[in-house]
């Protein structure tokens, strides 16, 4: 059977549709008006092989936030959608990923229960069109909305676009293991359910 889910979400400041498949090959159609958000939600996908079409309209003329801030909800809500009870998932994830001089660390636990600890060390106000602050807040939106603890560092790195890749990145393979099933009919926590 196949994991995976519908993405709908509607607010009077963003309107989100599309799909997320976690048993996918990496594919990936994305539209939010942000290139580099675009850019960043392409690589996630990429890299944790997840298939994710997502569209979003938003209130860019307000600024990024709005946007930003429900892509990561809508993203995360599709992941714990397609989820399902989380039996037989693998539940934790980790990874490390360099782009260049930067060196990321993302560390996820499927546990049904949102936590974000991000520290991105980050010094330039936006990238392209996107506020830095906005992407911290989208892996909190995301974190948030798949009821996961999701745990980033940024070990060292000096450009912040390589930085935040490099995050992506790392959040994607850590996540790709997470999900992945390692134990079928079995939910992995002492306590019986996630």
């Amino acid at each position: 059977m196949r994991r995976s889910a519908e993405i709908e979400r509607k607010t009077l400041e963003v309107e989100i549709s599309g799909s997320l498949d976690l048993d996918g090959s990496g594919s990936a159609t994305i539209e939010t008006g942000l290139g580099f958000l675009d850019h960043m939600l392409n690589t996630l996908a990429k890299h944790a092989a997840f298939d994710l079409i997502l569209r979003a309209v938003g209130d860019l003329e307000v600024d990024d936030h709005h946007t930003i801030e429900d892509c990561g909800l809508a993203i995360g809500e599709a992941i714990d959608a397609a989820l399902g009870d989380r039996s037989g998932i693998t539940r934790f994830g980790s990874a490390y990923v360099p782009l260049d001089e930067a060196l990321a660390r993302s560390v996820v636990d499927l546990s049904g229960r949102g936590w974000a600890q991000i520290d991105l060390a980050l010094h330039r106000e936006s990238i392209g069109p996107v506020a830095t602050e906005n992407l911290t807040h989208f892996f909190r939106s995301l974190a948030a909305g798949a009821q996961m603890a999701l745990h980033i560092d940024l070990i060292r790195g000096d450009n912040d676009h390589h930085k935040v890749e490099a995050a992506f990145k790392a959040t994607a393979l850590a996540l790709r293991e997470a999900v992945s099933i390692s134990l079928p009919g079995s939910v992995p926590s002492t306590k019986g359910s996630l």
